[in-house]
């Protein structure tokens, strides 16, 4: 049965002669695996489409836990800026591939939600840094791996939270601190404010580079710490953003 599915490529492989397979995030369904038969040929419609990062509508014959097949497909948008720079680049295919390897271990569509809106909003000029980090501290959840921001860690008070500990996994106050490497005071509001907001809905991002670099050091640690999760596009970005 054709069915019309919004979503972003994430992942393609040469299949045979002139085909590929897209593993594509949806809407719908999650990660879906699909065929665009003869999509290398020049005279293919899809030739430009099918390939890794298009966003677009795709018109395909699903099927189930298969390998649907791909019968059109009508970009949404075709993300340029987020193509126009080789930071901004890898961002995106940092941020396809972190989303590839978690949809491996839990292919809920609500990511979709995530990743699609961090992507439109970074791709509007809105700071790329700050973005990854919102999408990477949400994806813990997904990994099994979710931070306590609520709270502290080990004795569950709300009052006199002092910093973050990748160890304790969350906030801790100061009186069950050890020897943690303190943050900046604004850190433990941001944070929790990345947690929780829905992406989809901001339209400015106005935050201090130390809290910035505190937010994404915690969390590369956490990530180094907890998922097990090594991309060779992160350490690319990593040594982009050096040289920068």
């Amino acid at each position: 049965m054709n069915e019309e599915v919004n979503g972003i490529v994430l992942h393609e492989t040469v299949f045979g002669e002139s085909s590929k397979i897209l593993q594509i995030l949806t809407l719908e369904h999650g990660l879906i695996g699909a065929i665009a038969k003869n999509a290398l040929n020049i005279r293919s419609t899809m030739r430009n489409k099918a390939v890794k990062f298009s966003y677009a509508k795709f018109n395909i014959i699903y099927k189930e836990n298969k390998l649907s097949t791909i019968v059109s497909i009508d970009i949404l948008d075709n993300l340029t800026t987020l193509k126009s720079d080789i930071i901004l680049i890898g961002y995106l295919t940092y941020l396809c591939d972190l989303t590839y390897q978690v949809l491996k271990n839990n292919n809920e569509p609500s990511i979709y939600r995530i990743l699609v809106p961090g992507l439109l909003k970074m791709n509007a000029n809105l700071d790329p840094l700050v973005l990854t980090n919102i999408i990477e501290l949400k994806y813990l959840k997904y990994l099994g791996v979710s931070l306590n921001l609520d709270s502290c860690s080990i004795c569950g008070t709300k009052q006199s939270i002092l910093t973050l500990s990748v160890e304790d996994s969350g906030y801790i106050c100061k009186n069950c601190y050890h020897n943690e490497y303190i943050v900046n005071p604004k850190t433990i509001t941001m944070i929790r404010n990345y947690l929780y907001v829905d992406i989809s809905s901001i339209t400015s991002l106005n935050i201090s580079n130390e809290v910035k670099l505190d937010i994404n050091m915690f969390l590369t640690r956490y990530y180094d710490t907890y998922t097990g999760l090594y991309l060779k596009s992160k350490n690319f970005l990593n040594k982009m953003l050096e040289l920068k």
